[in-house]
């Protein structure tokens, strides 16, 4: 796939995020006051907080944009300038749908069913665009730096982060809607898992004619340990090297990349890794 082709269909991802999140909050969430995860939960219950106790008025999508600065600045210095790119991409999209979408009901007004299926539609729009290395803003940006640090999943920040937002909802507003917004994280959580799984380690093992140019150029992206291995092709009778090394399924993604641009005709094998001793560096 040429560097033009992969960009569109990334920015077509992030677009498609920012859309299912929107949606999500506009047409499931937000009519029945039940909150959204991360950043987009705490914008609505900003939003309401100041509707109900202040004479100023914000919008959802206004206050998720403000929300996200410091985030996105964190994103520059910790993850890297193109993440951030398509950080601010799908923060400014999902802020523009948020103020076009009507907020409304769309097939009921139950509010089990409407936690349920929301949860289901932000963890599709959230899982997808972490897949292909972007971001939505928000809190996955700061649970996905603590995945990579501490090797635990992504969605498990997204619960323990969110339940600031479910229990102030349900001091202010009254704990029913705090156990639906409860049940709508939670199957969020699960389903970006799912989606998700950086906290997966794999092992992939590289059989190249192009060694020394392989290695350099993975350096160059991943900081990752790599064993190189002499080897001789049983058919071609040709020298060859297999370099091994140990990496999480979030990096897989560019480790792909960087084998097709120095060696299209490499083998790579990658095998899920229970556990790894030594040293292994998680950020």
């Amino acid at each position: 796939m040429d560097d033009k082709k992969e960009l569109l269909i990334k920015v077509l991802v992030v677009i498609f995020g920012a859309f299912m999140n929107a949606f999500a909050m506009n047409c499931f969430l937000i009519p029945v006051s039940v909150y959204s995860s991360g950043f987009s939960g705490l914008a609505q219950l900003l939003t309401n907080l100041l509707n109900d106790f202040t004479p100023f008025s914000a919008s959802t999508g206004i206050l998720l944009a403000i929300l996200n600065i410091p985030v996105i600045i964190l994103a520059w210095k910790k993850i890297g300038r193109s993440f951030t790119y398509f950080t601010i991409l799908s923060v400014g999209i999902t802020t523009l749908f948020l103020e076009v979408i009507p907020v409304t009901p769309l097939f009921s007004k139950d509010i089990l069913l409407n936690a349920v299926f929301g949860g289901l539609i932000v963890a599709v729009g959230i899982g997808y665009t972490l897949k292909f290395g972007a971001s939505t803003g928000g809190l996955d940006i700061v649970a996905l730096v603590l995945s990579r640090s501490k090797g635990k999943p992504v969605g498990t920040y997204f619960f323990l982060f969110n339940a600031l937002i479910i229990l102030t909802a349900g001091y202010i507003y009254g704990m029913e809607k705090a156990l639906y917004t409860l049940i709508n994280l939670y199957v969020t959580s699960r389903f970006i898992d799912a989606i998700h799984t950086s906290h997966i380690k794999v092992t992939a093992f590289i059989v190249t004619t192009k060694g020394d140019e392989l290695r350099k150029e993975i350096h160059s992206k991943l900081v990752r340990g790599i064993t190189a291995i002499n080897a001789k092709g049983a058919f071609t009778n040709q020298d060859k090297q297999i370099l091994m090394m140990v990496l999480s399924r979030y990096e897989l993604y560019h480790l792909s990349k960087v084998i097709k641009s120095v060696d299209e005709k490499a083998f790579t094998n990658i095998v899920q890794t229970i556990d790894v001793f030594g040293e292994f560096r998680k950020f």
